[in-house]
C-alpha cells in the first residue's frame, strides 16, 4: 500500500464510528480553542506593549536620576515629615503629586557625558503653560509632554514636529481639535495656535506656534491633555518661563536621557548602570519599565495555556481509548490486511495516521472558532470597556502561533495512538483470523 492510499484509508477510517470520533474531536476542541484563545490574548497584548515601546523611548536610551543622601520624596506615614532639600525639584512625571528628586545641573550633564559606554546626554526640561488657544479664541487648560530621547507619538494626522526646525511647532491631541475650532485631524494641521505661559515674575506671555501634526492617545504616549513642540518651542517656553529666575537656577532638570550604544548587550547595559549607581544617579530602560508589564501577562497567559494543555491531555485518552476499541472491533481486518503482505510497520503508520487526522480535525476546528470568536470579541471591547486604550486589539492572531498550536495537537494525538497503533502492528494474522 503506497503512502497515499494508507492516508487515504486512514481519513476515511477515522469516520467508521462516528460517534464515537465526534465526541474525541469534540474533547480535542476544547483544548485547541482554548490554547488559541489564550495565546491570541498574549499576543495581542504584548504586540499593543510593543508597539506603544516607541511612546515611552527607544531602548538605547535610559532615563537617569540624581541619588539624593535623604529621602526627598514625599513622606510616608511611618516615616514622618521629609526633610527640606534645597537641591530637590518638583518631578512632575513621576505620578504622584508633590514628589521630588534631587536637581540635575550642568555639572551633573557633564559627568554623565564622561561614563564610560555613555554616548549622549540630554536634560529633560520640565515646562507648564497655562492654556492653548485656538482660532475661536476660547482658552483651554494644557499641558506640555516631555520627550526623552528616542520617544514618539502615534500620529492620526500631519507630522512629528520638527526638531531640526527653527520654526515653532506643536503636535496637538486629537482631543483639543473639535474645542480648538478646527473642522477635523487633517484641517488642524498647519494651523496656529496659541499658548499662555507665565515667567517667575507672574508676568503672563502668549507665544504662536504652527500645528505640524495630531496624535491619537495610548497608555504610553505623553499625550493626553498634552502638546508635544518641538525642540525650538521647547527651548522657547522654557526661556519665556524662567524669565526672572536666577541664573544659578535656571538650568536644574528633574531627569536626563542618556543615549548608548544599540549593539549593547545586557551584560553592557548593566554595567554602565553600575557605573551610573557609583557615580550617583540611577538609570531606567524601556525594558525596566515595561519587563515586569511583560512578564505579569505572560505568566497569566501561561497559566491559561496550562488548563488547555490539561484539557488536551484528557482529550488524548478518549484517542487512546477510540483506537484501542477501533483495533477490538477491526482485528479480523487487520489480520487480512497482515496475511495479504501488509507489514507491522503499514499497520502502525495507519492507525498512528488515524489518530494524527483526529488531532488535526479536532484542533483546526477549534482553532478556526477561536479566531472568529477572539476577533468578534475584539472588536466589540475595543468600542467600550477598552475605548481608552486606542489601537489596542485584545486578541490578536499570529498565522505562525496557530500552525504551531495544530501541529502540537497533532503531535500529542499521534502520541495517543501509539499505543493502540503498536498493539495492532503486533498481532498475530493466524490469531486476528480466527478472532470472532
Amino acid at each position: 500500500m503506497k503512502t497515499l492510499d494508507l492516508i487515504g484509508t486512514a481519513v476515511s477510517n477515522t469516520f467508521r464510528s462516528k460517534t464515537r470520533t465526534i465526541l474525541t474531536i469534540l474533547a480535542i476542541f476544547v483544548g485547541a480553542f482554548t490554547l488559541t484563545l489564550t495565546n491570541g490574548l498574549g499576543t495581542g497584548i504584548n504586540a499593543y506593549i510593543d508597539d506603544t515601546v516607541s511612546g515611552v523611548g527607544a531602548s538605547d536610551v535610559m532615563t537617569v536620576t540624581k541619588n539624593s543622601d535623604t529621602d526627598t520624596s514625599i513622606g510616608a506615614a511611618d516615616s514622618g515629615p521629609t526633610e527640606y532639600d534645597p537641591d530637590a525639584i518638583s518631578s512632575s512625571g513621576s505620578g504622584v503629586p508633590g514628589a521630588t528628586v534631587v536637581a540635575l545641573t550642568p555639572d551633573d550633564l557633564d559627568t554623565l557625558s564622561q561614563i564610560d559606554g555613555v554616548e549622549d546626554v540630554q536634560a529633560t526640561k520640565s515646562i507648564s503653560a497655562d492654556y492653548i488657544e485656538g482660532s475661536d479664541g476660547t482658552k483651554y487648560v494644557v499641558s506640555v509632554g516631555e520627550l526623552v530621547a528616542g520617544q514618539t507619538v502615534t500620529l492620526l494626522a500631519g507630522t512629528e514636529a520638527d526638531d531640526a526646525s527653527d520654526e515653532l511647532q506643536v503636535v496637538i491631541p486629537t482631543s483639543y481639535v473639535d474645542a480648538l475650532g478646527f473642522d477635523d485631524d487633517a484641517d488642524a494641521v498647519g494651523q496656529t495656535v496659541s499658548i499662555g505661559i507665565t515667567d517667575a515674575t507672574r508676568t503672563q506671555h502668549v507665544i504662536e506656534a504652527t500645528v505640524s501634526g495630531v496624535a491619537e492617545e495610548n497608555i504610553a504616549s505623553p499625550i493626553g491633555a498634552s502638546i508635544v513642540p518641538n525642540d525650538a518651542l521647547t527651548q522657547e517656553l522654557f526661556d519665556t518661563e524662567n524669565i526672572g529666575v536666577p541664573a544659578d537656577q535656571t538650568e536644574r532638570y528633574a531627569q536626563a536621557s542618556v543615549t548608548f550604544s544599540a549593539d549593547a548587550t545586557d551584560e553592557q547595559i548593566s554595567d554602565l548602570k553600575a557605573s551610573l549607581t557609583d557615580a550617583g544617579y540611577t538609570g531606567t530602560t524601556v525594558a525596566d519599565q515595561l519587563g515586569t508589564i511583560k512578564t505579569v501577562i505572560d505568566g497569566i497567559v501561561l497559566v491559561l495555556n496550562a488548563f488547555a494543555v490539561i484539557a488536551l491531555l484528557a482529550a488524548s485518552f478518549g484517542i487512546v481509548n477510540t483506537l484501542l476499541m477501533s483495533v477490538q472491533e477491526r482485528t479480523r481486518e487487520i489480520g487480512l490486511m497482515k496475511a495479504m503482505g501488509m507489514g507491522s510497520g503499514k499497520v502502525f503508520g495507519l492507525f498512528s495516521l488515524e489518530a494524527a487526522f483526529i488531532g488535526f480535525l479536532g484542533s483546526a476546528i477549534g482553532a478556526g472558532i477561536a479566531i472568529v470568536a477572539g476577533t468578534g470579541i475584539s472588536a466589540a471591547l475595543s468600542t467600550s470597556l477598552l475605548a481608552d486604550l486606542p489601537g489596542l486589539t485584545l486578541i490578536a492572531f499570529n498565522p505562525v502561533s496557530i500552525a504551531t498550536i495544530i501541529l502540537v495537537v497533532m503531535l500529542i494525538a499521534f502520541l495517543a495512538g501509539t499505543l493502540p497503533a503498536a498493539r495492532a502492528a503486533k498481532a498475530d494474522p493466524v490469531e486476528s483470523l480466527r478472532y470472532e
